[in-house]
C-alpha cells in the first residue's frame, strides 16, 4: 500500500487501523483526505489476509469535525451536483465488506458523524462529542445523517438533534443507541483493536455475511429479511469455517479459523 499523506494505515495482524490525521484542522474532510480514505478502503477491504478494520482520528480534539467548511463554503448548487459532492468520494465506506469499528476519540460532527454512523460498530472515550449541527450553516446533512440516524436513534431523537444542532455527550450517545461501548479515552484504542481481534479471528465468510444480513434489516420488511438470512446461512455451510467450526465444538477445542 502506498504511503498517503492526510491518512495513515498501521496494521495488527488481521486488522489495519486507519486513522485520519489533518489534526490542525480537527481532522475535517477535505476532497485529498477523502480520496485517500477511499482508495485505502478499497485496497484494504479487497486484502483477504485482514478481518476487520479500525476508522479513527488523529489527537486528542477530534475524530471529524465534519466537512472542510472552507473548500466547501463558496460551491454552488451547479458545482455541487456537477462534480456529485460527497457522492463521488464518500461512499466507499458503505460499500465495504469488511466490519469496520469506529474509535470515536472526540468530536465526531456533521460528516464526522455522519462517517463513524457508516461504521459497523461505533466505539467511544468518555470525552466523544457527537451531533449534526448542519442546520447552524443554512444546509441540513448531506451524507446519509438524516437517514442513519433516524434508523439508529428513532426519530424524536433524530429531529431533536437535527433541527437543534446541539451536541452530545458519549454517555447520552450510548443512552441513545448511537454509540455500542463507552471507554475511558487511554483506553479506547487498545479496547477497539481487542474487539477488532476478535472479530477477525471468526471465519471471514461468516463475518462479511452477518454484516450483509443485519445490514439487509433496514432495507426490507421482516419476512424478506429472514428470508435473506436463510439463504446467507444456507451458503456457509459450503465453507471451510462451516466445517471446522463445528467440528471444534464437538471435539471441545477452539476453532482455527482463517488458515
Amino acid at each position: 500500500m502506498r504511503s498517503f499523506t492526510t491518512i495513515h494505515v498501521v496494521r495488527h495482524g488481521r486488522v489495519a487501523v486507519l486513522t485520519m490525521s489533518r489534526p490542525e484542522a480537527l481532522n475535517a474532510f477535505n476532497i485529498a483526505m477523502t480520496t485517500e480514505l477511499q482508495e485505502a478502503l478499497r485496497e484494504l477491504d479487497a486484502d483477504a489476509s485482514l478481518g476487520c478494520l479500525v476508522l479513527t482520528g488523529a489527537g486528542e480534539k477530534a475524530f471529524a469535525a465534519g466537512a472542510d467548511i472552507k473548500e466547501m463554503a463558496t460551491k454552488t448548487f451547479a458545482q455541487a451536483y456537477g462534480e456529485d459532492f460527497i457522492t463521488a468520494t464518500w461512499e466507499q465506506l458503505t460499500r465495504t465488506r469488511l466490519p469496520v469499528i469506529a474509535a470515536v476519540n472526540g468530536f465526531a460532527l456533521g460528516g464526522g458523524c455522519e462517517w463513524a454512523m457508516m461504521c459497523d460498530m461505533i466505539f467511544a472515550s468518555e470525552t466523544a462529542k457527537f451531533g449534526q449541527p448542519e442546520i447552524k450553516l443554512g444546509v441540513i446533512p448531506g451524507s446519509g445523517g438524516t437517514q442513519r440516524l433516524t434508523r439508529l436513534v428513532g426519530r424524536a431523537v433524530a429531529m431533536d438533534l437535527i433541527l437543534t444542532g446541539r451536541v452530545i455527550d458519549a454517555a447520552e450517545a450510548l443512552r441513545i443507541g448511537l454509540v455500542s461501548r463507552v471507554y475511558p479515552a487511554d483506553q479506547l484504542m487498545a479496547e477497539t483493536v481487542k474487539a477488532a481481534e476478535q472479530v477477525a479471528g471468526f471465519g471471514r465468510l461468516a463475518v462479511m455475511a452477518a454484516k450483509e444480513a443485519v445490514n439487509r434489516a433496514e432495507e426490507v420488511g421482516l419476512a424478506e429479511g429472514v428470508r435473506f438470512e436463510r439463504r446467507l446461512f444456507h451458503g456457509l455451510f459450503g465453507t471451510p469455517d462451516q466445517v471446522e467450526g463445528m467440528a471444534a465444538f464437538v471435539e471441545k477445542r477452539p476453532a482455527a479459523f482463517n488458515r
